[in-house]
């Protein structure tokens, strides 16, 4: 009998972490983040991490375990999920995997050979002289040319992901199509994505960028600058911190920093639902005003038979 991983995925704000934290009361799970800047340490309101209430009564794991100046690969990744999976199944634990970064989730999933051949400094500086000379788009375009179903998914103006996938083509390590690549087979995977009336995700999308400003998120990103991680970092590029920083230097007030924040959560939320499409076993949970959490969980539950 394989070992049972549920997947709770879904948007951004669509209630993952909390819909995870009362899955776990039931189950007895301990939940594993999939969240690529959750991982990171003094990253706390920007990335929406659960409360310390959540995290006091349900173990969670891989969360504020890396410093912002590492740049987490999908391989890295990979190695520390399994592993933290296995030790929770080896104290008879369920795992319960919480989060909406499509890449992290394809590395738990899939089988997948992360092998890399070394870096070519030369060819990176080449590309990153192109990039600078010619711009994001013309690499996409480039991209597109030697690889169009990777190029359709990363965005026209993520620069290094499109540089860093060019390098995997012509090392012979195009990343694959998911549907050419075997799902993991140690794990029973029990995969469901939340969903929501695309207006209401929206507004709920909103009032949470309006929350973490309110809670200190300006002041967060300052302390990192303090510290000493730059703008330039994978990590501060992320959706709440990039905008941030671009009202600390003076490019718009904070109202525009807001609205800004607000227009690529919403963008990105769109990209999210786009990937979760593309799995064709994913069990889509639908929540609805009005319903409570417990409701929710309870849909999870009898979707795949287990006893409430």
């Amino acid at each position: 009998m394989k070992n049972t991983v549920y997947i709770i995925s879904g948007p951004t704000a669509s209630g993952k972490s909390l819909i995870a934290y009362y899955l776990a009361k039931r189950i007895r799970g301990e939940i594993v983040n999939c969240d690529s800047i959750q991982l990171y340490k003094y990253m706390d309101i920007g990335s929406a991490k659960p409360s310390e209430k959540e995290m006091s009564e349900v173990r969670h794991h891989l969360y504020s375990i890396e410093d912002p100046s590492v740049n987490m690969t999908v391989a890295d990744y990979r190695k520390i999920a399994i592993e933290t999976i296995n030790e929770i199944l080896s104290r008879g634990k369920t795992p319960i995997v919480c989060g909406g970064t499509g890449l992290y989730l394809n590395s738990i999933l899939y089988d997948m050979d992360f092998a890399a051949a070394p870096d070519d400094e030369q060819r990176r500086h080449e590309l990153e002289e192109l990039a600078a000379e010619r711009g994001s788009q013309y690499m996409h375009e480039y991209l597109h040319g030697l690889d169009p179903d990777v190029a359709e998914r990363i965005h026209p103006n993520n620069t290094r992901k499109i540089i860093r996938a060019i390098e995997s083509y012509e090392q012979g390590k195009s990343i694959k199509n998911i549907a050419d690549c075997e799902l993991n087979p140690d794990y029973d995977f029990k995969f469901y994505a939340l969903t929501m009336e695309r207006e209401w995700l929206y507004d709920r999308i909103n009032r949470r960028v309006s929350r973490l400003v309110s809670e200190g998120l300006v002041d967060e990103v300052c302390g990192l600058l303090e510290k000493g991680y730059t703008a330039d970092l994978p990590s501060m590029k992320a959706i709440g911190y990039k905008e941030i920083i671009g009202f600390l230097n003076g490019e718009y007030d904070l109202f525009d920093a807001k609205e800004l924040i607000m227009k690529n959560t919403r963008h990105y939320a769109k990209r999210q639902y786009t990937w979760l499409k593309r799995y064709d076993f994913v069990n889509w949970i639908e929540i609805k005003k009005g319903d409570t959490v417990g409701e929710v969980v309870d849909r999870i539950l009898e979707e795949d038979g287990s006893v409430l």
